[in-house]
């Protein structure tokens, strides 16, 4: 198995990518296709003294920036770090791409080069995050702002499938996002998305409130685009909130100090549950190769999580089963060869 790496996606790239990538290599034994200025990478990997052991390297000419039009991957960027590895993937020069760059490029490109699968209409991030004793999937967290009612149909299904192949639940319960739980609650893509998902072969367990995931009301929660990132990074700075507040009251004085020794352990235990870096990145599914987001500002603790997270995605068979359920689920043949047009 070999994982693709963007080097030069993200805020941090490219150490943090180089320093995350040995690190994979060290703890899973990974072996990875670093796509690149070969140039640059050799220079970094030196200078900061980094093993490139059980790595290989497909120069790349240029990066397209977090704020660049996406479609400049298409024509002036073509041979941009991002595109030359979802090239790679295409042809089977590796099992799955990585990369902290633009997600709107990562999703025009994966689009373009990888394509969806057959019936897929939409492909979503979906982003793990942390409930009182486990972990939920909110699927989609960014990738399609505006949605129809089969777009989150087709995500309940394929987040379902993802947490009972790669995570281990057996029986993943299915939730819908919505600002309450009955049956008539929300808007008109709400209601159309419950009856849906209700037909759909999942365990759905109805509309879920946000303030309910957190507490362990559902193993996949669908949403819009929109919706799923606002709820990502307000669950993200509640958590640096809170760590904060708690830090302050715990170094206010002598006493508190020393109720902070004592803590500590359990504090160190949370703040790790609550750290995005401990999860790596989200997978688009939907796409015929498997294809990972990792955050923007990604570490290297980061970038060795997700990686991985990639080879457990790839073991796991899910990518198969998706294939199989969502053929022509939800989907409209004759919609579908429209937009492929």
């Amino acid at each position: 198995m070999k994982i693709i790496l963007d080097v030069f996606g993200g805020d941090n790239a490219p150490l943090a990518i180089l320093d995350g990538a040995a690190r994979a290599v060290d703890e899973y034994g990974a072996r990875l296709i670093l796509t690149g200025d070969e140039g640059k990478i050799h220079s970094c990997a030196e200078e900061n003294h980094i093993s490139l052991a059980n790595m290989e390297i497909a120069h790349a000419d240029t990066v397209i920036g977090m704020e660049e039009p996406p479609s400049l991957m298409l024509n002036e960027k073509k041979n941009c770090s991002m595109a030359v590895g979802l090239n790679l993937l295409r042809d089977g020069g590796g099992d799955a791409f990585i990369s902290a760059g633009s997600t709107g490029a990562l999703v025009v490109g994966a689009t373009r080069f990888v394509r969806r699968m057959k019936g897929v209409r939409r492909a979503p991030i979906a982003s793990l995050l942390p409930t009182s004793d486990a972990l939920y999937l909110l699927i989609d967290t960014g990738a399609n702002m505006d949605c129809r009612p089969e777009f989150l149909a087709q995500f309940g299904l394929m987040g379902s499938i993802y947490m009972k192949n790669v995570m281990g639940i057996e029986n993943p319960r299915v939730g819908l996002l919505n600002v309450g739980t009955e049956e008539t609650k929300g808007g008109e893509l709400q209601l159309a998305a419950y009856e849906l998902l209700k037909a759909a072969p999942i365990n759905f367990v109805g509309n879920v409130e946000p303030r309910e995931a957190p507490r362990g009301a559902c193993d996949v929660l669908v949403a819009d685009g929109f919706s799923g990132n606002i709820v990502v990074k307000l669950t993200e700075g509640v958590g640096l909130v809170m760590f904060g507040m708690v830090k302050n009251i715990l170094t206010e004085n002598l006493l508190s100090k020393f109720a902070a020794m004592l803590l500590m352990p359990g504090l160190k235990t949370l703040k790790k549950k609550m750290d995005y870096s401990e999860y790596g990145g989200a997978p688009l599914l939907g796409f015929r190769k498997p294809v990972f987001k990792s955050h923007g500002s990604s570490n290297a603790n980061a970038i060795k999580h997700v990686v991985r997270q990639a080879m457990m995605y790839v073991q796991s068979g899910a990518q198969r089963e998706m294939e199989a359920a969502l053929t022509g689920f939800g989907a409209n043949a004759q919609e579908e060869r429209e937009e492929d047009q």
